[in-house]
């Protein structure tokens, strides 16, 4: 298992450390890789915190938007950090209202760190998704080059697992979203900052970039 280290352009962490992303000794480093959890909070193996901690992970979620580049038009979201042991089951039930028929995009930056590789699949059914979701849970949840977005096959709401295993809805209403991420105790939390807002590490594996191709072809994206 390796990491990648992802540097923020929006580094918040104090002037007084010379080198903010001057790693420590191999004992103190390694402890905090096998580190997963904080608080109540526990994070999946595809994503690490820098080692200064200057965001600490914690579950809730918070209103953004989307600029579409094409229209110019704002599209509500919410972004979410969930703990891993609700993570796949808040996932699960947030595309269920996507309707009987989705679409479906698959993103890899196993390869390529900058323009990640894209699978699209239109027209699939959710129930037949939702079988191959379950097969490949573990690489969804723990390859940190990984992502997946599901959307409305007619009308503009989408729900994205991103590759730091945040939760991330579009769409011109938000109340369903909101009513599901509160049936599975994630707070609004007006202020939230996430993991991907400071610097982190993503883990993956051989492995998993092998999964990821299985997936795509269980599902005939291309």
């Amino acid at each position: 298992m390796h990491y990648e280290q992802y540097i923020s352009n929006e580094n918040t962490l104090s002037d007084e450390i010379g080198n903010p992303l001057a790693s420590p000794d191999k004992v103190t480093f390694e402890a905090h890789l096998a580190r997963r959890r904080y608080g109540h909070f526990t994070l999946t193996e595809a994503i690490r915190p820098a080692w200064q901690l200057g965001i600490v992970p914690e579950a809730g979620y918070r209103h953004d938007s989307y600029s579409d580049p094409v229209s110019g038009e704002n599209l509500p979201a919410i972004v979410a950090a969930v703990s891993s042991e609700r993570l796949f089951d808040t996932f699960l039930q947030l595309i269920e209202s996507l309707g009987d028929t989705c679409d479906v995009v698959l993103e890899s930056s196993h390869e390529r760190k900058t323009h990640p590789k894209e699978y699209r699949r239109e027209g699939i059914e959710r129930i037949l998704l939702e079988s191959q979701l379950w097969d490949f849970e573990d690489l969804l949840l723990n390859d940190g080059c990984t992502s997946i977005a599901v959307l409305h096959s007619e009308h503009p709401f989408e729900v994205q697992l991103d590759e730091h295993k945040l939760i991330i809805a579009y769409g011109p209403v938000m109340q369903t979203f909101e009513t599901i991420l509160s049936e599975h105790g994630i707070p609004q939390k007006k202020n939230l900052r996430v993991i991907s807002q400071g610097d982190h590490m993503h883990t993956s594996t051989n492995k998993f970039m092998s999964q990821f191709e299985d997936f795509a072809s269980q599902i005939h994206a291309e």
